[in-house]
């Protein structure tokens, strides 16, 4: 099993800093990026999916202006 390096932050807290003292346990770098992958492809798809209704209203209500913009936008989530 690896073994994980353990940072530890000192915090002071109140008026009187010479008192509190608190130690946090940071997370570790690969967390906070697997987080921040899923968090970006969690929006991503909620924002596509959200373009893709929006068009398809404005297809269905015949509104040829909303569709050329909203279609427009939805070009940055179909390039790869």
């Amino acid at each position: 099993m690896k073994k994980h390096k353990v940072n530890y932050k000192l915090q002071t807290y109140g008026a009187n800093h010479a008192t509190k003292i608190s130690a946090k346990r940071e997370i570790s770098y690969e967390i906070k990026l697997a987080s921040k992958l899923i968090l970006d492809e969690l929006c991503f798809n909620w924002n596509k999916s959200r373009l893709e209704n929006q068009i398809n209203e404005s297809i269905d209500s015949n509104d040829r202006e909303s569709f050329m913009h909203l279609s427009k936008k939805y070009q940055a989530f179909v390039k790869e």
